[in-house]
Formats: structure tokens, C-alpha cells, sequence
């Protein structure tokens, strides 16, 4: 399989992921190991994002304008994901605020 092919695979969900940081000879590649890497920050991040979210829904008043930025969050969540399948399918090391520094820093440590 081709490392561009791999990256973007890498976020389809956490268990190809996952996989590919187990599975030789892919998780000896840097590219794919960056992509998995992103992949699982991503997820432990937007998990944290939806449970943040989710407590502040049950705040009296302040919880109606959470029905406002669910849909929004839920948005940019899938804007950020295609772009990251995309520039993945392209063969960028395209890094996220942040995350993209953690990821990196993982991918090289290997």
C-alpha cells in the first residue's frame, strides 16, 4: 500500500490507526506514523471537546446556547477531518494547531 494511501486510511477511524502504529512495515514509516499519531490526538481531542460540550448543555440557561454551537462544532469537526484525509491522500505532513506538534513530535521519537 502506498504511505499516502496509509495517511489517509489512518483517519477513517482510531482502528486502522492504531493498526498501522502496530503492524510492520508501517509503523517504522514516519509519514504514516505522523498520520496516526494526528489521528488519535485528534479523537481524544474532540472526545474531550463533545464532553465539554455536553456538561455545559446541562447549565441552566447558558445550556439553550449550546444548541447553537453543536451543529457548529459539529461542522468544523467534519471540515477538519476532510481536510485532513485529503491533504493526507496528497502526501502533506499537514499539521493541526497543536495536535500536529504532539503528533510530530511522537513520529520522530520512533
Amino acid at each position: 500500500m502506498q504511505d499516502n494511501v496509509a495517511g489517509m486510511l489512518a483517519y477513517v477511524t482510531i482502528i486502522p490507526a492504531i493498526i498501522f502504529l502496530v503492524v510492520e512495515p508501517y509503523n517504522r514509516n514516519r509519514f504514516i506514523r505522523f498520520h496516526a499519531f494526528q489521528c488519535l490526538f485528534f479523537a481524544v481531542a474532540w472526545t474531550v471537546l463533545w464532553i465539554a460540550l455536553s456538561i455545559f448543555a446541562h447549565i441552566p440557561i447558558l445550556g439553550w446556547l449550546s444548541v447553537l454551537m453543536w451543529p457548529l462544532v459539529g461542522l468544523a469537526g467534519l471540515i477538519i477531518w476532510v481536510i485532513l484525509l485529503l491533504k493526507a491522500n496528497q502526501g502533506q505532513m499537514y499539521k493541526l494547531p497543536f495536535i500536529g506538534d504532539m503528533a510530530e513530535k511522537q513520529a520522530n521519537a520512533m
